[in-house]
This record gives structure tokens, C-alpha cells and sequence, in this order.
């Protein structure tokens, strides 16, 4: 008998976590209370509820939550003040759910009364990792259940053979046959593994695809964008204001119109191994670029410079599930401050696939000086003589190592 008495699941209602409901079951013969975050991933979420009712969850142990301003407003926006990009590339979708998943599962359990809590991510993933570390983060003697570290069903097709075996409905199987994508979808991306993109030399089928249109399909003509920012964070679209969520909503819109934000990446995930995963973060992608936009006339030389030195890290902790960690909140502290002087408005075009910057402005914290920086008479703004003397300094050791050599090489 299991000393587990109540679990709270991460529960999304499709394959693997319906799966684990029914596993946590027989297994832990426990009491089972279903956590289902919308993050907006555009999915009818109800029809969890009714999985749940239908393998005797209890109605109260059901619950159903709108994060999505909290997942915008306080992870997102955040996480693009320091222009984040993880190896170069993935703007981190996936990465940045958990630490909101994570938190809300402890206060659940704490709400509750339950004494662990459950998730659905694999024994090679780096969820597993992001999940736990925040749950110990905020509830250091929780007892976490890890499905996929347990048991023997280790491949899609053995979970759907499960899940028939024991009548539990499953949606989404690929027209084609066979096991669907490992799919996670998010107001800031929807992300795609499995399947034959296992190969990664295997280009992505274009029916896959579900928020962009091809590059080659997208408008012959451009679109014009006007976003606002008010330390560091958008605030309107168009002259519109909007909640953070809708920001990023309306964002994905006009991205995936213009065939924004296709990744297709081969990441090294934390514990160790190379995974190819293809990723939409269309309105990521907008932002990011316009983000950097305002930066640039906002933000002093040597500021900008140390956040694109720190940022790798930054990246790492929010990628490796430290989110709740000391370094993480304390160089957040630091993004933050840094912030207070980007606000201004930002003008985009958007063409087949490209976030064009065609103009930028502040009103109120340029750093731009018209005056200094023409190419025309400056009356006396800059004096260019200062130059040479700059260039000697900076010369200087160079200079001395070079006369060294040359003597050197006359001996």
C-alpha cells in the first residue's frame, strides 16, 4: 500500500495524461485531484473534465484554470525584457510554462491537502527536470510521482494499446496512422517531436504546421505594425491597448498570417542528449525583434552590452527549470532595472516570413542625438579631433607589442 494519499496530476486530457491518471489509479490507489492549466493552447479544455469525471475524479478535485494573463504578464513579458533566445534560436515556449505549471500544481496540492503531485513529462526530457525543480523550489518536502521513470510504457504505441485496453478515448490520431506528434501549445508557441521528425535530415510535412502559413503562401503584401512599450513590456498594438495576453494573441494572429516564426531546431537538452523538435512562436518572434528595437535608442552602450553578455545565462536557468532560483530572480532584479528607460513605439513591417524595423521612437528616453550623430555641420556638437587622440590610447598596447616584435625579429 502506497503512502501517498491524495496526488495532484498535471492533467491535459490527452493521451499520456490520461494514461497516467488511470496508472496512478491501480498503482497508487490514491486519491487523484486533475490540474489543467489554459495557457491558451486553443483547445477546447471541458472535455478534460469530463475524463476526469468519467475515471471518478471527484467535482471539486477537478480543476480548470485561466492562466493566461498570469502566464504573459508575469513569465513571458519577463523573460523578453532580457531578450531571451536559447542556442541562438528557440525563444523557449515550452520552457517558459513550467515554472507557472509548477507553481500553481504546489498551491493545488497545498489547497488540498495533497501530499505529491504528478506530471506527465518522459524520463528523457527536460520537463521532468523544470517541473521538479520548482516544486521542490516551493514545497521542498513534496513527493513527486514520475509516470515515465515507473513504468514499462515506453513508446507511444504501447500507451495507445493502454489507453484501449482500459477504454480511455484518444483523440488525435494521425490521419496517416500511427502515434500522433508530442505536441505542447502555449499562448507563445506550439511545439512538434515525434514521429518522423525524429530524422533530423527529414523536412517537416506542411500539413504539420498549425499557426503559420508557409512564407510562400503568406501575402503578396506587406503589413504595417505600430507597437508601444512601457518599461520594456508591450502595451498596444495599433494605438490598442490590450491585456498581456491579448497583446501576445493578436501578435500570433498577424504572425502566423505572414508565415512568422517556423524554427526547426536540433537543441541538447539538459540531460545530455541531442533532441530535433519544430516550433511556431510567431508572435514571440515579433516581439523580440521589436523589443530590441526600443532598446536600441533607449538603452546606454554598456547596459545593452552586459544584458547580451548575460543573457546565455539567463537563457540556461529559465531552459535547466531554475526559474525559482536566487540567480534567476536576482539578475531578473537587474533586467527589470534596466527597463524603466524603454518605452517608446516601435514600427514593423511584416512580409512572407520577415519582421522588418522601419522606424523607432521615444518620446521621452531617447538616447538618439540628431545633433551628434549627422552627417551634416553639427555646429560644434562633436568635435572629431577627439578621435585621434582615442585611437592612440586604445593604439597604444598594441603598439608597443608590435615595436617588441619587430626587434625581436631583428635580433
Amino acid at each position: 500500500m502506497s503512502d501517498v494519499k491524495k496526488v495532484v496530476l498535471a492533467y491535459s486530457g490527452g493521451l499520456d495524461t490520461s494514461v497516467i491518471l488511470k496508472w496512478l489509479q491501480d498503482t497508487y490507489q490514491c486519491e487523484v485531484v486533475t490540474f489543467t492549466a489554459d495557457l491558451g493552447q486553443g483547445e477546447e479544455l471541458e472535455p478534460a473534465r469530463a475524463k476526469a469525471l468519467q475515471f471518478g475524479i471527484k467535482p471539486e478535485n477537478i480543476f480548470i484554470d485561466d492562466l493566461r494573463e498570469e502566464f504573459v504578464r508575469d513569465f513571458v513579458f519577463p523573460m523578453f525584457r532580457a531578450n531571451t533566445v536559447y542556442e541562438g534560436e528557440y525563444l523557449l515556449g515550452t520552457s517558459i510554462a513550467r515554472p507557472l505549471i509548477a507553481k500553481r500544481l504546489i498551491e493545488i496540492a497545498n489547497l488540498t491537502g495533497g501530499d505529491a503531485i504528478s506530471h506527465g513529462a518522459t524520463g528523457k526530457g527536460n520537463d521532468q527536470v523544470r517541473f521538479e525543480l520548482g516544486a521542490y523550489a516551493l514545497k521542498p518536502g513534496v513527493k513527486v510521482i514520475a509516470p515515465w521513470r515507473e513504468w514499462d510504457l515506453l513508446s507511444r504505441e504501447k500507451l495507445l494499446a493502454y489507453a484501449e485496453t482500459n477504454g480511455i478515448p484518444i483523440e488525435m490520431k494521425h490521419k496517416q496512422g500511427g502515434s500522433p506528434y508530442s505536441m505542447d501549445a502555449n499562448l507563445l508557441h506550439i511545439s512538434f517531436e515525434g514521429r518522423h521528425l525524429e530524422d533530423p535530415a527529414a523536412e517537416a510535412e506542411e500539413s504539420m504546421w498549425r499557426w503559420t502559413v508557409s512564407p510562400e503562401a503568406a501575402p503578396d503584401q506587406a503589413e504595417y505594425l505600430d507597437l508601444e512599450f512601457a518599461k520594456g513590456d508591450l502595451v498596444a498594438i495599433n494605438g490598442q491597448a490590450m491585456k498581456a495576453h491579448e497583446l501576445l494573441a493578436k501578435l500570433n494572429e498577424l504572425g502566423g498570417k505572414h508565415g512568422i516564426g517556423r524554427l526547426d531546431l536540433v537543441e541538447n537538452r539538459y540531460v545530455g542528449m541531442k533532441s530535433r523538435g519544430c516550433y511556431e512562436t510567431p508572435g514571440g518572434t515579433i516581439l523580440l525583434r521589436a523589443h530590441r528595437a526600443i532598446e536600441s535608442i533607449t538603452l546606454d552602450r554598456e547596459v545593452a552590452h552586459l544584458k547580451d553578455d548575460l543573457m546565455p545565462r539567463y537563457a540556461s536557468m529559465i531552459y535547466n527549470g531554475y526559474w525559482w532560483s536566487p540567480e534567476r530572480l536576482a539578475l531578473q532584479a537587474l533586467i527589470d532595472f534596466t527597463q524603466q528607460t524603454v518605452n517608446g513605439s516601435v514600427r514593423l513591417k511584416l512580409y512572407k516570413g520577415n519582421v522588418i524595423v522601419v522606424g523607432r521612437d521615444s518620446k521621452t528616453d531617447s538616447l538618439f542625438d540628431s545633433t551628434i550623430a549627422t552627417f551634416e555641420d553639427d555646429a560644434g556638437a562633436y568635435d572629431q579631433k577627439d578621435a585621434g587622440g582615442f585611437i592612440k590610447l586604445n593604439a597604444l598596447r598594441m603598439r608597443i607589442a608590435a615595436n617588441l616584435k619587430a626587434k625581436k625579429g631583428q635580433g
